[in-house]
């Protein structure tokens, strides 16, 4: 693990940290659809990402899900990290987009390494800022984009972090992604596609 974390995160952290890291931590690799995280968990391990990405949503008021933020190779996962800071239950549930692979990292070390190594810190306080930013966004495409801007912004989102232009996602997961109806997703790709930004395929959607 060591060479891992050195690779991974040798321009970051302090080669302290990184043998502490290796010292109390665990690899777990996962597969694409896994549930790392659910509504409810207690929190005791921290995910750092080593490879892959994740999707991270909240559960709304009608049980459904709507989509936060992904988290790339060398991220964390801020509403995570505060879970474990509290002791709270979780309130996002981590599906793996991808296959991967990611550091857990127990939750007691967190609070004593802020007190530790600055390079820690800063980490902390750059991750919770970027995933602020990215809660903002998705605040900001549900008050003032409308769906086929927010479905959009979407397939371009998926593509990004699948590195690929050909998305598989059925409209029906789409539509549980966006909070919405298959119909409604169904009817938006097709004008999308009129449009000349995507081309529908019979099982999957192309990105031009």
């Amino acid at each position: 693990m060591l060479d891992t974390l050195k690779e991974n995160y040798g321009y970051i952290f302090e080669e302290k940290l990184i043998e502490e890291i290796a010292q109390v931590s665990k690899i777990l690799d996962f597969k694409e659809g896994d549930v790392l995280i659910d509504f409810g968990d207690y929190i005791k391990k921290m995910p750092l990402l080593l490879q892959g990405a994740i999707k991270i949503s909240r559960e709304d008021f009608d049980e459904g899900e709507l989509l936060l933020y992904f988290i790339e190779k060398g991220d964390t996962c801020a509403m995570t990290m505060a879970c474990c800071m509290g002791a709270t239950k979780s309130e996002i549930r981590a599906v793996a987009e991808t296959d991967g692979r990611v550091i857990m990292i127990p939750v007691e070390k967190m609070e004593e390494w802020l007190g530790k190594y600055k390079s820690w810190r800063n980490f902390v306080f750059t991750s919770y800022n970027n995933r602020l930013k990215e809660m903002l966004l998705a605040i900001d495409n549900l008050a003032f984009m409308n769906m086929g801007e927010r479905l959009l912004n979407y397939i371009y989102e998926k593509a990004k972090i699948n590195k690929t232009n050909q998305i598989l996602n059925t409209h029906q997961e789409i539509a549980y992604d966006l909070n919405t109806s298959r119909v409604v997703i169904s009817r938006l790709l097709k004008v999308l596609e009129n449009e000349g930004k995507i081309r529908l395929n019979r099982a999957s959607i192309e990105v031009l």
